[in-house]
């Protein structure tokens, strides 16, 4: 009795989507509709390319969170973005070289970019309570 022996077939890669954010969950377009995000010519992944109802929708959960928002404590609106920082902190050399891949740069810009991030977020979070 023979065996068949399956053939290594190179498939085609599946593409990550990304979903829109909005309300506090991940929701696809209302459209439908996904865009690629290339790197140096590369698809790494695809993104839902957001409606004008999408972009009306956005806006008004951003409207209807700021009251929540604002009776936040200052301290709790602080430790919020402290860790935030902390958390991009965490994943720094993977965002490192994200950054890196997306821009498609070899001269070490993408750590201060990610840097960058961090320290703004640590200022502000020392600045939430001192106004």
């Amino acid at each position: 009795m023979l065996h068949a022996v399956a053939k290594k077939v190179a498939r085609l890669p599946v593409q990550k989507t990304y979903k829109l954010f909005v309300g506090g969950k991940f929701i696809r377009s209302e459209s439908g509709r996904v865009a690629p995000a290339k790197s140096a010519g590369e698809i790494v992944a695809n993104y839902a390319r957001a409606s004008r109802k999408d972009f009306r929708d956005a806006v008004g959960a951003a409207r209807g969170a700021v009251a929540g928002w604002s009776k936040q404590s200052a301290y709790l609106r602080g430790q919020i973005l402290y860790r935030a920082a902390e958390m991009l902190e965490m994943r720094r050399v993977e965002l490192e070289a994200e950054v890196a891949r997306t821009e498609n740069e070899r001269n070490g810009k993408s750590s201060s970019e990610v840097r960058l991030a961090i320290e703004r977020l640590v200022h502000y979070a020392g600045w939430t309570d001192k106004f």
